[in-house]
């Protein structure tokens, strides 16, 4: 995917290889995205995992202004225009996010917004799992 106009790195399939990730299905225009956007930023602070991002049917103005006004936790974003990409991934709604493993695939998805709880009961033990197994 493309970057969002206005910045550098977009997302493509070779920067999900080699390491655990989280990509996060966002827009701006999704009421709670701008409730889990602090615990991304929070988790991306504290360096746990890569945190990439896939915005979807956004624009551009819209999703830079959201991402300076909650904060930006993406090393990377693709712009998904079409949503054509969030189709293939299996995406119900927004917000969706995916752990992806150190091989590239979906390891672990959840549907709809996360808090706190369900971040560190269900997504997090899956990412120390998947980081765990993928250490030499």
């Amino acid at each position: 995917l493309p970057p969002i106009e206005g910045r550098q790195d977009g997302l493509g399939s070779a920067n999900l290889q080699d390491q655990v990730s989280l990509v996060n299905v966002w827009a701006s225009w999704c009421v709670p995205c701008r409730t889990e956007n602090p615990l991304l930023v929070d988790l991306a602070e504290a360096g746990t995992v890569p945190i990439y991002g896939i915005n979807y049917k956004d624009d551009a103005e819209e999703a830079l202004g959201f991402l300076e006004e909650l904060g930006d936790p993406f090393t990377r974003i693709g712009a998904d225009r079409s949503g054509r990409v969030a189709i293939d991934w299996g995406v119900y709604g927004v917000p969706e996010t995916y752990i992806i493993d150190a091989e590239g695939r979906i390891a672990y998805k959840h549907v709809g917004p996360f808090d706190q709880a369900s971040l560190e009961e269900d997504i997090l033990p899956v990412v120390r799992r998947l980081q765990a197994e993928s250490d030499p």
